[in-house]
């Protein structure tokens, strides 16, 4: 084996081509540094530059400024209100919600014309119809179902089985022997986790006050059914309702229908995309309720209550009234839950429910809030 001596050509050529082999990595480290570099310097810029242009588009033009009060109104119609005050200030935010109230204050004040009447139909006729029937809807950013009742008097409001729990739509199906059932009136929701046990306002089933957390005289939002089965909406005191001979009855709002005219004007005052549950009747008794799925992106956004008029209005409501929804709207036919409620979780467990029945008068519904104090009820989660 030949060693090459220092200075000869042969050792000459392997020190340079060593010392060559040492310069690439450093060249290359350096070049991709450089390129690193300039990236992401690029990134921060075209960032910086697109943040700016949006936010004057979003807070200074017409369309941006529309976009960022639909995005407020969505989440006002949550249990999250107060976030919106990122979007539209706090002073603006406390405007828009009593702005909105004042509304469905307006709306409940509207003398209904007495359009609704349910005739008692001959055996035969009624024998033709189901108790029930389930319609696709959909619209531009929503899909869901209508459930169609043709009988009024069918309806009941139920509530749960169990003191101190809430109760899932379904379970309460099951438990009663209900056909079908939607979701009611909404609940006091500490933090949201509350136990869905305590309702808000006023609930009465078989013409009954089950639970009222005001006065007899004290006047609260309500969607409901009379001993005729024509449906009552608006704002009214426990003394009057039950003088007016309400069955059935729920605290919510608002009453977006009336005498077959549309309340809400465009999608701005439509409070928000959201998953909704609301009810309406035709001139000829039939209750419709449309329960819309939302949050759920690909498969459904959700729905303004102007989109819920359309539907109700093109299938001849003369009266229509918001419930509560979110992650409450639920739909159970036949023991099945036939729409997609947006709570990972899946069901709530809530304190009153639309149900349907067969035989409604033989349902064994109990009064659970009977002796209670409603300001004694603890309604966080256990």
């Amino acid at each position: 084996m030949s060693v090459p001596m220092p200075g000869s050509p042969r050792t000459q050529t392997t020190a340079a081509a060593a010392a060559k082999k040492k310069k690439k990595p450093v060249k290359k480290k350096k070049r991709r540094s450089s390129t690193l570099a300039s990236i992401t310097l690029y990134t921060f810029f075209f960032l910086f530059l697109f943040g700016s242009v949006f936010s004057l588009w979003f807070f200074l033009t017409e369309t941006g400024t529309n976009l960022r009060m639909m995005m407020a109104d969505t989440i006002i119609s949550t249990q999250h209100r107060d976030w919106a005050k990122y979007l539209i200030g706090e002073e603006e935010l406390k405007k828009r919600v009593d702005r909105y109230w004042a509304q469905f204050d307006k709306y409940s004040e509207i003398k209904d014309k007495d359009l609704v009447r349910v005739e008692k139909k001959p055996v035969a006729v009624v024998e033709k119809k189901p108790p029930v029937e389930i319609q696709d809807i959909q619209g531009k950013n929503f899909k869901g179902k209508l459930l169609i009742v043709n009988d009024p008097k069918s309806l009941r409001i139920a509530v749960p089985g169990t003191r101190g729990k809430g109760e899932k739509v379904s379970s309460m199906v099951k438990r009663l022997g209900a056909i079908a059932g939607v979701n009611a009136g909404g609940f006091v929701d500490p933090e949201w986790k509350g136990n869905g046990f305590q309702p808000t306002g006023l609930v009465m089933s078989g013409g009954k006050i089950f639970y009222n957390d005001g006065g007899m005289n004290t006047r609260n939002h309500i969607v409901g059914i009379d001993k005729d089965g024509k449906m009552v909406a608006g704002k009214y005191t426990p003394n009057e309702l039950i003088k007016m001979g309400v069955q059935e009855a729920v605290t919510f709002a608002p009453k977006f229908i009336v005498n077959g005219v549309g309340m809400i004007k465009n999608q701005a005052d439509g409070w928000g995309i959201a998953p909704r549950t609301s009810m309406a009747q035709k001139a000829d008794g039939t209750i419709m309720f449309a329960i819309i799925d939302g949050r759920q992106p690909g498969y459904s956004i959700g729905a303004t209550l102007y989109d819920i008029q359309n539907i109700f209005l093109e299938h001849g409501a003369v009266t229509a009234a918001n419930l509560d929804g979110g992650s409450s709207t639920v739909l159970v036919k036949d023991n099945q839950i036939l729409n997609k409620p947006s709570s990972e979780y899946g069901e709530r467990y809530l304190p009153t429910a639309w149900l349907v029945f067969e035989e409604p008068a033989k349902a064994n519904i109990k009064n659970i809030w009977e002796g209670l104090d409603p300001s004694k009820i603890d309604p966080s989660k256990w």
